[in-house]
């Protein structure tokens, strides 16, 4: 079974409409790879949600510990976990009100994959969304 994406355009399509993207496994260390793709997305313009029960707060954002503390609908799950953590997180993301799961560069889970596209989402993985939304603006 291989993990196909969305084409670059729907991606493109995706990020062109989301606003609020939480991000589980975002550090409060500005040298850590989640830290700086975060910081990229907030200077352009879309809402970080932290997800981290291990931090306060990150860029200036009260941190959540899971997604279902999230307050209202989101637009993307970013996720910077390790693959291992994906079918985890992938049951929460069923739970709250999202429609794209997305896996950081990386970050592959079949389990997680068929799980969530058995439930129509729209699933990214092992694609940077820093990198995707350079390619699509």
């Amino acid at each position: 079974m291989t993990i196909e994406n969305p084409s670059r355009e729907e991606i493109g399509k995706i990020l062109k409409n989301a606003k609020r993207i939480a991000v589980v496994g975002l550090s409060d260390n500005p040298e850590r790879t989640s830290y700086m793709v975060s910081k990229a997305m907030q200077d352009n313009g879309y809402e970080i949600i932290p997800v981290n029960p291990s931090i306060k707060e990150a860029l200036g954002v009260k941190a959540v510990a899971s997604l279902k503390e999230i307050e209202g609908r989101v637009d993307i799950v970013n996720v910077f976990r390790r693959s291992e953590f994906l079918p985890e997180i992938a049951k929460e993301f069923h739970e709250i009100d999202c429609d794209v799961f997305w896996a950081q560069l990386g970050v592959v889970n079949e389990e997680a994959y068929e799980f969530l596209k058995s439930h129509g989402y729209t699933v990214i993985m092992d694609r940077c969304i820093k990198v995707e939304h350079a390619l699509t603006k």
